[in-house]
């Protein structure tokens, strides 16, 4: 049996055509036709960095330290590619990786088409949360919108040709393999391909400003990341229509990459996933991007097909540190993670997701369970509580009314992590990364920049 685990940048659990009507991605509702799909699969962290260190080690962020976006995967933990190639596998990775760079061993047989963190050391303006300081960059959101070309756009055809011509080798039908696949769209700078973009009307997506959550750590992170200051009723209209449009764009690799398995008559001995590192909140509750605990930047598609995998849907909570488990159990590779193997779920599990990273002068932990979501906030201030069946949109924080519940999932945390002491260990190690780059002077001098460039290695 063959692996390929696909994944997309910033894709939200709701931004696909068989979830919503306005979002057009043919192929991947394909794909999901044939799936199990995951309705409920959330990212360990709404953040690039610590999201892919989480998936490639099969464990939550605060068990590996790899907690924000200056604190990349350097491959010292085991994940699940080293069990894979250590087995004998074939295992290659093609596309966006955002580790630390390519002098480190991820257990890759073979790396093509890779992006790290800028200069081996990511967006190091994350380390400097208390005070929380100025995010320089928040404005080019707003003004790099609409129809055009991007480098972003060059590197993801880049990746699918390459996967093609992987999977087009005589050699893929000798032995097993594992293909990581990772492209950058749907990630900003929300600027689509001209027939992408012309597919989604503008004017249809205009809003006025929306207002922030009044909660004390919600609108530090509101100033922080002020990119909806910058917008106007007519330019969010442009910017949605881009997202939507790059949506359509990263479907269409997906949709080459998927003919390409068929043509070379792997697809019935392969199983396939597909999912994102994290969502997109795209103008929602006042926040662009990520970097929040509500569903449309923690929770993503997640979908599986395959032989043995039944056709539906799952609807408990799974996470994304889920897919190190299935895929070593699928290739029959023996590997030790928190997650658990997806192919046999567990409809009783609790999911947890962490943000460390800029712009927070707190850490941030979400616990999921049956229909809660509590949202953890350290140093005392007051959690968030909602229920996702009554309220999918978490515009009621039940925290002061339902006393009961709030206390089950306060018990429910602490059971499986002691977030006050994760906050305090995170902190300890992000003054000692501020140290080793040379003191807080030396970090707020690094370069600022809004997202990874397509040539970083």
């Amino acid at each position: 049996m063959n692996v390929l685990l696909m994944m997309v940048d910033e894709l939200s659990w709701w931004a696909l055509g068989h979830v919503d009507g306005r979002v057009q991605t043919p192929n991947i509702d394909r794909l999901a036709a044939r799936s199990r799909r995951f309705t409920q699969a959330y990212t360990p962290s709404p953040i690039c960095v610590p999201t892919r260190a989480a998936i490639a080690t099969g464990r939550y962020v605060h068990e590996i330290g790899h907690w924000s976006s200056a604190e990349p995967y350097d491959g010292a933990i085991r994940g699940w590619a080293h069990h894979v190639r250590d087995a004998g596998l074939d295992c290659v990775s093609i596309g966006k990786l955002h580790y630390r760079s390519q002098l480190d061993d991820y257990g890759f047989s073979h790396t093509l088409e890779p992006i790290h963190v800028l200069n081996g050391e990511g967006w190091v303006q994350a380390l400097l949360r208390k005070p929380v300081e100025t995010y320089e960059d928040t404005q080019d959101l707003a003004t790099e919108i609409g129809p055009g070309r991007t480098d972003y756009h060059d590197f993801d055809r880049r990746v699918t040709q390459t996967t093609c011509d992987w999977l087009k080798d005589p050699v893929r039908h000798e032995t097993p393999w594992c293909a990581f696949v990772s492209w950058l769209a749907p990630h900003f700078p929300l600027i689509a391909p001209a027939k992408d973009y012309a597919r989604y009307d503008p004017k249809a997506y205009e809003s006025g400003p929306d207002t922030s959550p009044d909660h004390p750590i919600l609108r530090e992170l509101a100033a922080y990341f002020d990119h909806d200051l910058y917008f106007t009723r007519q330019s969010r209209g442009i910017a949605r229509a881009s997202y939507f449009g790059l949506c359509s764009f990263v479907d269409a690799q997906v949709g080459q990459v998927l003919d390409a398995l068929e043509a070379t008559g792997l697809a019935e001995d392969t199983v396939i996933a597909f999912t994102s590192d994290h969502g997109e909140m795209l103008g929602e509750k006042g926040f662009w991007t990520k970097s929040t605990m509500y569903d449309s930047a923690v929770r993503v598609p997640l979908l599986m097909a395959g032989p043995d995998i039944a056709p539906g849907t799952w609807d408990s909570p799974v996470s994304l540190i889920d897919l190190a488990p299935t895929i070593c159990g699928v290739l029959g590779v023996k590997g030790s993670f928190s997650g658990v193997d997806l192919t046999k779920p567990d409809a009783n599990r609790v999911i947890l997701s962490e943000y460390h990273d800029g712009g927070c002068s707190v850490g941030i932990t979400m616990l999921r369970w049956d229909d809660w979501k509590l949202v953890y906030y350290a140093e005392g201030h007051a959690p968030q509580l909602f229920n996702l069946a009554s309220d999918p949109c978490e515009q009621i924080d039940l925290s002061l009314t339902e006393p009961v519940i709030l206390q089950s999932g306060l018990d429910r945390l602490k059971q499986n992590l002691d977030p006050e002491q994760v906050n305090r260990d995170c902190f300890a190690d992000q003054t000692k990364q501020i140290e080793a780059l040379g003191g807080v002077e030396a970090v707020r001098s690094r370069e600022q920049f809004g997202y990874t460039p397509a040539d970083s290695q």
